[in-house]
C-alpha cells in the first residue's frame, strides 16, 4: 500500500487530497497543529493524524517516519518553510508544494496583488515572468507572491522531484475564505436581486481542491522536479459564477448588470479583474492529468457545505457577513437597497392594470 503525507493536512487543499488517496487505495497521514481539526469524513475513510508544527523541524521528521511514497506541502509560503521541506523530501518519492498564481507578473511587474492589475498578453504559461523572490511578511500583498518564489527556488534548486503547482483562486469543502458565501449568503437570505459590477464579466480563473487533488495523483505517479498550473477546465465570469449558484439553491432574483457609470464600490465579487486571468493547462494535460469536473460541477460540495453550516449554526464552515473587510465589501446590503429604491423612483410608479 503506497503511503502520503500531507502537511497542514487539514485544510482545504489536504481534505480534497487525502479523500482522492484513499479511495484509491492509499495510506494516508496528514498532520495538524490541533487533531479537532481533522475532517471527519478524512477519519472515516481511514486516514490518520500526526500533530506536528509546520516550522518545528523534528516534529516534521517524526511525522515522515521512515519515508513515504508521496509527500504533499499545502502550507509552504516561505523560502524558511521550504528549507524545512528539503530534508523530508529527500525520503519521499514525489513531493507537491502547493504555491499560487499570485506569483506571475505581466509586462510591466504588475501582479494580482498590485494596486495596478495585471494585463496578460493571454493564457498564463508556466514561463510566465514571476515576481522576484523576497523574503518580507508574507500575509502582505507585496510578500506572499515573492514569498511563494522564493520558497519555489529553494524547491527546485534542491534538485529533488518536487512538483510545484500553481492553483488559482482554489474553492472547496473546508475553504477558509470561501469566496463563493457571497453568493450563497444572498440565497439564503432570499435577495431579490444580485448587483454586478463590470456587467458581471469579470473573469479570475477558478481551481477546485478536487482538481487540485487529481493533479497530485497525476505528479505522484511520475515523480520529477516543475511546475504546473492547476485549474478548473473551464472559466466562468462573475455572472456565470453568480448563475450557477443560483441554479443550485433555487435562487430566484433579478439580476442587476452595472456599467461604469455605476458607483465603483456596488456590485463587487472576488472574481473581479479589469482583464482576463487564465491559466494555461496545457502542461498538466500532457502529463496525463485529467479534471474530475468543471466548475459547477466542482463547486457544489462547497455550497452545500455552506448552507449546511448557515443552518446549522456551525460557526467554523460559515464566513463573517460583516466586520470582516474581505466579505463585508461584496455584501453591504444597504447600500444596494438604496441604489434598488433609487432606481424604483427614476423608473416611477407601475401603470399595469389590476
Amino acid at each position: 500500500m503506497p503511503r502520503a503525507l500531507i502537511l497542514g493536512g487539514t485544510g482545504m487543499i489536504g481534505r480534497a487530497t487525502a479523500l482522492r488517496l484513499l479511495a484509491a487505495g492509499w495510506q494516508v497521514t496528514v498532520t495538524g497543529r490541533n487533531p479537532a481539526n481533522m475532517p471527519s469524513e478524512v477519519a472515516a475513510a481511514g486516514g490518520g493524524f500526526v500533530s506536528a508544527g509546520r516550522a518545528d523541524a523534528g516534529e516534521l521528521q517524526a511525522a515522515l517516519a521512515d519515508g513515504v511514497e508521496l509527500l504533499v506541502d499545502c502550507i509552504c509560503y516561505t523560502a524558511a518553510d521550504a528549507r524545512l521541506l528539503l530534508p523530508l523530501a529527500r525520503d519521499a518519492g514525489s513531493t507537491v508544494l502547493i504555491s499560487s498564481k499570485a506569483v506571475y507578473v505581466d509586462a510591466h511587474g504588475n501582479h494580482p496583488n498590485s494596486d495596478i492589475k495585471p494585463r496578460y498578453d493571454g493564457p498564463i504559461r508556466e514561463t510566465q515572468a514571476t515576481m522576484a523572490p523576497r523574503d518580507i511578511d508574507h500575509n502582505s500583498r507585496e510578500g506572499y507572491g515573492a514569498n511563494k518564489v522564493a520558497a519555489e527556488h529553494v524547491a527546485l534548486d534542491s534538485g529533488l522531484p518536487i512538483s510545484v503547482l500553481r492553483p488559482s483562486l482554489i474553492h472547496g469543502v473546508g475553504a477558509a475564505f470561501p469566496r463563493e458565501w457571497v453568493f450563497v449568503k444572498r440565497a439564503l437570505d432570499r435577495r431579490p436581486a444580485v448587483l454586478l459590477a463590470g456587467r458581471g464579466s469579470g473573469t479570475a480563473h477558478p481551481t477546485a481542491a478536487a482538481n487540485v487533488a487529481t493533479l497530485i495523483e497525476t505528479v505522484a505517479r511520475a515523480p520529477g522536479a516543475r511546475i504546473l498550473n492547476i485549474a478548473d477546465p473551464d472559466v466562468p465570469s462573475a455572472l456565470d459564477i453568480s448563475r450557477t449558484i443560483a441554479r443550485h439553491l433555487g435562487h430566484d432574483r433579478e439580476e442587476v448588470l452595472l456599467d461604469d457609470s455605476a458607483d465603483p464600490d456596488l456590485g463587487l465579487t472576488p472574481w473581479d479583474s479589469k482583464h482576463p486571468v487564465v491559466l494555461d493547462m496545457s502542461a498538466a494535460t500532457e502529463l496525463g492529468y485529467r479534471p474530475v469536473g468543471d466548475y459547477a460541477t466542482t463547486v457544489a460540495a462547497e455550497v452545500d457545505w455552506l448552507v449546511d453550516a448557515a443552518r446549522n449554526g456551525d460557526r467554523a464552515g460559515i464566513p463573517p457577513a460583516a466586520g470582516d473587510p474581505r466579505f463585508s465589501r461584496f455584501l453591504d446590503y444597504a447600500a444596494e437597497d438604496r441604489f434598488l429604491a433609487g432606481r424604483r423612483r427614476r423608473q416611477g410608479p407601475s401603470h399595469g392594470s389590476g
